[in-house]
């Protein structure tokens, strides 16, 4: 019986759904368990841990950080779209459009470059 469609859909959703807790109760029951109140104790990279355990973090670390996973996901677009160039111009010269895939990817870097600059000038780049 060669499965398709629907039913190859249902049984990877169906498999989706059941490995998390297949694995799970896996864990549970191959772990070692050796319970000693040393191990219930906090620890921090083997020093005592001092002083309050919730931080407060300054708002640019998190902009950096986004502001790295945006321009990492354009590599993402950008890559794919210089390995296929050559076909996707003869394609579009074909159809009568010339160079559309270079004007459309001009046209994405600068709404990113456009970011860059308001997230420079809002001294988001800044690391103090």
């Amino acid at each position: 019986m060669l499965l398709t469609g629907y039913t190859m859909l249902f049984l990877m959703l169906l498999f989706a759904g059941i490995t998390p807790f297949l694995l799970m109760a896996l864990a549970q029951v191959v772990q070692i368990k050796h319970p000693s109140a040393l191990k219930y104790t906090v620890y921090e990279s083997g020093m005592t841990p001092f002083g309050e355990a919730h931080v407060q973090f300054d708002v640019k670390f998190y902009m950096y950080a986004l502001l790295f996973i945006l321009f990492d996901i354009e590599t993402v677009f950008l890559f794919p779209w210089a390995v296929s160039f050559d076909r996707l111009v003869m394609l579009y010269q074909q159809q009568g459009f010339g160079l559309f895939p270079l004007v459309e990817m001009f046209i994405f870097i600068g709404i990113l470059v456009l970011g860059l600059v308001y997230a420079w000038r809002r001294d988001a780049l800044k690391w103090q």
